[in-house]
């Protein structure tokens, strides 16, 4: 089996591997970079590519999958949660990047009609391959992927949370003996505060400001971060008005046909039905006149209904605004953390209201990483992609030092033989 790395090593961001076998190729996930401009996996001419499988909807995993698309048809592999997130996603993506992509809607049309619906656990066979996905606890649908040819058992975990949140149930990482591994590393580098604990601040945080009069933004991303927010709000029996905006809507809406990815069903339909959903600035602007919690993308600030609600929150001490979603250095959310200031009425002004960061992420922190390597049976070559600033280097280097394994931290471009 031959693994090659076309995007994602050393990087967050454009993930693609193509894993070869004597008679296929598939390749796992094929994202982009969002840039200025965005940024692709290296290229494999896609009559060379038997399928593709795409382990979530997030855009740095499937956002240049339209590629193979563009003169034929390739089967792609995935659950149709996730392809109906990832088609919402894409749409957008080429609203606002066509200039810059090689593929347009109809692209995307067709790689809907290529989905092949795969369910956690089912054996589906790729040429001389057999693939199965199994849940990653990252977004609502995501997983891992599990390959075996040739004698030889290969996983890749995507994006992984092995913890429980209010959405979903966190990655069991129990999947027998195991000849090679590729795993992102992403928070290779630092923990996540304890999941209980950190949900009673923000409630009680949110409670705070609601109470003394004042409304709370909570940022979101909107597909699995948004659906947590309101979920945890639900299940603390918070009983002041939340309101929900933005993408995070229909992503809702498209949840609440496949309940059988989320946790506890009945959790997520009581925290939708209790939330006002906005259609349109007449929404907005009535949302703005009473103590609420709104909830809404873009959850690092660039755009969407969170913009606006920033300038317009921001202005006043007894509001607040509670990020919940990883900051990119050089986001709107992530000067407004460090430097206190965000654009109001078309200017960039000091922010009055309360600003926190609360740390629900999605991912595996170090301890967990380490934790569900140590898991995996056999005694896997192990290959660390999707982490920035040096954090693929040091899991890898802990993975040999530690457990003594066979560990690397591949460049963009390497083959390696399992």
């Amino acid at each position: 089996m031959h693994i090659r790395f076309l995007g994602g090593a050393r990087e967050v961001g454009r993930i693609g591997i193509a894993v070869k076998s004597e008679k296929s190729q598939v390749l796992l996930d094929y994202g982009v970079m969002l840039d200025r401009e965005p940024g692709f996996p290296m290229h494999v001419p896609p009559k060379e590519v038997d399928a593709l499988i795409l382990t979530h909807s997030h855009l740095d995993h499937s956002g240049a999958l339209p590629i193979f698309y563009i003169d034929q048809k390739r089967l792609l592999y995935t659950n149709k949660l996730n392809l109906e997130l990832t088609q919402l996603l894409i749409q957008d993506f080429i609203h606002l990047s066509s200039y810059y992509l090689p593929f347009e809607y109809l692209e995307l049309k067709t790689m809907m009609k290529s989905n092949k619906h795969l369910d956690y656990g089912v054996k589906e066979k790729v040429g001389d391959m057999q693939i199965q996905l199994l849940n990653a606890g990252h977004t609502p649908g995501s997983a891992h992927a599990l390959i075996e040819t040739e004698g030889k058992r290969l996983l890749y975990t995507g994006d992984f949370n092995t913890a429980d949140s209010k959405l979903l149930a966190g990655a069991t990482m129990n999947y027998g003996d195991l000849d090679a591994v590729i795993m992102e590393s992403t928070y290779a580098n630092e923990d996540h505060t304890e999941r209980g604990e950190l949900e009673k601040r923000f409630v009680e945080a949110v409670t705070e400001v609601v109470e003394d009069g004042g409304s709370v933004l909570v940022p979101a991303f909107g597909v699995g971060r948004a659906q947590e927010i309101i979920s945890v709000l639900a299940a603390y029996h918070f009983e002041y008005p939340v309101v929900l905006d933005g993408m995070a809507r229909e992503v809702s809406r498209i949840m609440m046909n496949y309940k059988e990815f989320l946790r506890d069903p009945r959790l997520f339909v009581d925290a939708v039905h209790a939330t006002e959903w906005i259609d349109g600035w007449r929404d907005r602007r009535k949302a703005l006149k009473e103590p609420s919690v709104i909830v809404s993308p873009a959850g690092m600030l660039k755009g969407g209904p969170a913009a606006f609600y920033a300038s317009k929150l921001g202005k006043k001490a007894s509001n607040a605004i509670f990020l919940v979603s990883y900051q990119i250095p050089g986001t709107p959310g992530k000067e407004l953390l460090e430097k206190g200031i965000c654009t109001i009425d078309g200017k960039v002004r000091k922010v009055k209201a309360r600003v926190e960061h609360f740390d629900f992420s999605s991912h595996c922190g170090a301890s967990q990483l380490k934790e569900a390597l140590q898991k995996l049976g056999g005694k896997p070559k192990v290959f660390v992609v999707h982490g920035a600033e040096g954090n693929c280097e040091l899991f890898a280097n802990w993975a040999r030092s530690e457990l003594g394994l066979e560990a690397v931290a591949p460049r963009t471009g390497d083959t390696f033989e399992v």
